[in-house]
Parts: structure tokens; C-alpha cells; sequence
């Protein structure tokens, strides 16, 4: 595989999980996702019943890990490793980012149209002094 097909790959992982943690709704949607079709995987491989695989996803993805219903095949335990590496490592992180960044919000900072404003005034501030400083210097007297 070359390397620039590659870079490219993890580019776009980046770019998917960017906007996955810019909404929450795609956070939550991918976290039901992952526990769903893990659950269907899991009866899959263990041969469980699909409320047995549903309640050992959540419990899985969640990290509780009651140790009442646990993977006996290989399979299995791949797809547990996956599920609790993706969601400590990504999922997890990616609402706490999401609820961080909604808590720091300055609550001080302008608005877009209260910048537009400023700056409306500011340019208008600043042709007024030019203008001044421009007949200022055409009322003053030529230097001998």
C-alpha cells in the first residue's frame, strides 16, 4: 500500500472523528451504533440470545464489566478488546471533549454581529481622523 494512500486514510478517519465530536448528537448515534452491532456480532460468535449480546454490549462499552456474561471464543474476545479499546480511546474521550468545550465557552466574548458592528465603527472612527489630520495639515502654513 503506498504511504500516500495511507496518509490519506488516516486523514479521513481524523476529519470523521472531528466531526463526530462537534456534534452530539453523532456521538451519542455512534456510541448506540457500536453497542448495537456489537451486540449482533457477539450472538453471532457466542450463540447468545439478542438480550444476553445487548446487555453485554452496553455493559462491555461502559467499562462495568459485571463479569456475568463474558466472551468464551476467540472471536468473542477480539470483538470485546475492539469494543472496550474504542470506546476508552475514542468514543469515550470524544463526548467528554464535547461537554468540556461546551462548559468553557466564554460567555463574555463578542457575537459575530457585535464584531461586525465594532468594526463598522472602527473603520468609520478612522476615516473621521483622517479626515482631520488631512485638513490639519492643509490649514497649516507651508514651512519656510
Amino acid at each position: 500500500m503506498p504511504l500516500g494512500v495511507t496518509i490519506q486514510s488516516v486523514k479521513s478517519v481524523i476529519a470523521f472523528l472531528l466531526r463526530i465530536a462537534n456534534s452530539a448528537k453523532a456521538t451519542v448515534v455512534t456510541f448506540l451504533l457500536l453497542v448495537l452491532a456489537s451486540a449482533v456480532i457477539y450472538s453471532f460468535l457466542e450463540h447468545k440470545g439478542v438480550g444476553d449480546s445487548v446487555w453485554w454490549a452496553v455493559v462491555t462499552a461502559t467499562t462495568v464489566g459485571y463479569g456475568d456474561t463474558y466472551p468464551t471464543t476467540t472471536g468473542g474476545r477480539i470483538l470485546a478488546g475492539v469494543l472496550i479499546s474504542s470506546m476508552v480511546l475514542l468514543v469515550v474521550p470524544l463526548i467528554t471533549a464535547h461537554f468540556a468545550s461546551k462548559l468553557i465557552v466564554d460567555q463574555d466574548a463578542f457575537r459575530h454581529e457585535e464584531q461586525e458592528e465594532i468594526k463598522a465603527h472602527l473603520r468609520f472612527i478612522r476615516a473621521h481622523i483622517e479626515s482631520l489630520n488631512a485638513r490639519d495639515s492643509s490649514d497649516r502654513p507651508a514651512a519656510p
